[in-house]
């Protein structure tokens, strides 16, 4: 009697807990996002992770890096469910296939600044020097084209263009002496600043319309995993509110995110994306500065329109409830 008697109690210690689990709390649903690049306008995937937004709303994410290129592609693959990256990545792959859509957007408008070694102080001194640019008719290279044509130079005639390939290495050819002049934004701009590199121009101050960063996914996606999608959106939007109204607790994870603990970077990093809108919805205008770029190079372009590359529906549902509204009015 004894051998039953214990197959019986191993058999009850087995199913007991797995039925107490199943009738407790499900398990979190899975996601991953990834980003384009480790700057500040692509972190609120990371900082809504790292405040707990995701998980309070039900969710398991983890964060991936997905250089440049491999965004949209890693997207498409379905390696990831979702992906911050800029408009200008985002486009051309959405052009070819209908399932990437934006969700949201987080920057209206141009914001790099053309810095230049201590020794270039002024557009006729920086006529026939080496511009350093990430890669050839990417958003860097179109605003050191309006950044250079502000300062009354021909971008294809009066200066070089070195394309190093990644956002990161810019700084560090400015430092090195290898360009004499190129796009940053901060944390970098601190330490130019301290370097007593010159700021010939900042576009922020032109209010130039080009839609930046933006939160990506398939249709299929939203179809097959409605609610799954709409508390992604519900977290990013409280990311945003998090960035906003946390300053200390954002610098913190901002810290980790950008990979230094330079106070004062961080905090110029901070208010570089300190006035993303609360309600962040992708603007056509924006959008269509975007699409007439890509034109530029290829008129097979100028045929699309904004519309076609946005769902701003599960954002729009989540404004017209009156809950961005509500997050914000909590801190009056």
């Amino acid at each position: 009697m004894k051998k039953p008697i214990g197959w019986i109690l191993l058999i009850l210690l087995t199913i007991v807990p797995a039925l107490a689990r199943a009738q407790g709390k499900p398990e979190k649903e899975r996601v991953r996002i990834g980003y384009a690049a480790r700057a500040v306008t692509h972190s609120l995937p990371f900082l809504a992770n790292e405040a707990g937004l995701f998980r309070e709303e039900g969710l398991q994410v983890e964060v991936v890096r997905t250089a440049g290129a491999v965004s949209p592609m890693a997207l498409i693959s379905g390696d990831t469910d979702f992906a911050t990256m800029s408009a200008f990545l985002m486009i051309p792959v959405a052009a070819q296939n209908r399932e990437v859509v934006m969700l949201s957007g987080v920057t209206r408008y141009a914001s790099m600044s053309l810095v230049s070694r201590p020794e270039i102080r002024s557009a006729k001194e920086l006529s026939g020097a080496i511009v350093g640019l990430q890669r050839p008719g990417d958003a860097y290279e179109k605003n050191a084209r309006s950044a250079l044509q502000h300062l009354g130079l021909n971008p294809d005639k009066d200066v070089r263009f070195l394309y190093l390939g990644s956002n990161e290495v810019m700084w560090t050819a400015l430092e090195t002496r290898r360009i004499a002049a190129t796009m940053l934004t901060p944390p970098a701009t601190l330490f130019a600043r301290k370097a007593g590199m010159n700021f010939l121009v900042n576009l922020a101050e032109l209010k130039i319309e080009y839609q930046g960063s933006t939160l990506a996914t398939r249709r299929s996606f939203i179809r097959d995993h409605p609610n799954l999608t709409r508390r992604v959106v519900r977290a990013m939007v409280r990311g945003i509110h998090f960035y906003k109204t946390r300053r200390e607790d954002t610098l913190k994870i901002l810290s980790k995110f950008l990979g230094t603990k330079d106070r004062e970077a961080l905090d110029e990093a901070w208010n570089y994306a300190s006035d993303m809108p609360s309600k962040p919805y992708p603007v056509e205008s924006a959008v269509q500065a975007v699409i007439n770029h890509l034109a530029e190079r290829e008129a097979k372009y100028a045929k699309h329109k904004p519309a076609e590359f946005i769902e701003s529906g599960l954002l729009s549902e989540l404004d017209k409830s009156g809950y961005i509204d509500r997050l914000y009015a909590e801190r009056r």
